[in-house]
């Protein structure tokens, strides 16, 4: 009896996780989406409940304050972009393929649209004044020189390989900022992706 009383605990205990992780991630999707419409961080906790359909109480209790708020949804949208990039690099066969797989895992549809185009600069602007966010910032632009310099080595060794990255990763943040700036215009991947692949084989065969 006591062991079907705890199992039965253990199945609400779930149930309960799962509810709250979606909640999160529906909080997580309206800050999101609420940044995009507000075109910056000028936007409140209760705009943000009212987009995911939660009370005020819960989204503070989930998430604290709206700087942790804030956090939370960046480190959302770099795991989700993390994700991209590893699901691509495991199918690559070869070290050109794996150049491709990090560009087209930059311009993932997941991640390519004018929400996140729209986060993503407002976010840029919040690390200006928050550690934790540039700190973040940090490991994004860490991460995809590392794997662009582990993808091109072979390729073109060591030395061209980081100048190479070097340019490569800011194009393919000057792109996602031409997008940010010209929100009328539909974000396609493949497009944004092509352009910064014509980059990589100019400079590969300079």
């Amino acid at each position: 009896m006591i062991e079907g009383v705890h199992s039965g605990r253990t199945r609400w205990d779930r149930s309960r996780s799962t509810i709250e992780a979606r909640r999160r991630q529906s909080v997580i999707a309206a800050t999101v989406a609420a940044i995009d419409q507000a075109g910056s961080l000028d936007v409140t906790m209760a705009e943000i409940a009212r987009l995911a359909g939660v009370s005020p109480a819960l989204v503070h209790h989930y998430f604290g304050t709206k700087d942790d708020l804030m956090i939370a949804a960046m480190r959302t949208l770099l795991g989700q972009y993390r994700q991209e990039i590893a699901r691509r690099l495991r199918e690559a066969p070869g070290p050109r393929e794996r150049v491709s797989a990090v560009i087209s895992g930059s311009f993932a549809p997941s991640q390519f649209t004018q929400e996140s185009i729209s986060a993503w600069l407002v976010f840029y602007l919040y690390a200006r004044r928050s550690a934790e966010a540039a700190r973040l910032l940090r490991i994004y632009f860490r991460r995809l020189e590392t794997n662009l310099v582990s993808a091109l080595d072979p390729l073109v060794g060591a030395k061209k390989s980081r100048r190479i990255a070097a340019g490569a990763g800011a194009m393919i943040d000057g792109v996602w900022l031409r997008q940010a700036l010209t929100p009328l215009t539909q974000p396609n991947p493949e497009t944004a992706a092509r352009m910064v692949e014509r980059f990589i084989d100019a400079e590969i065969q300079a």
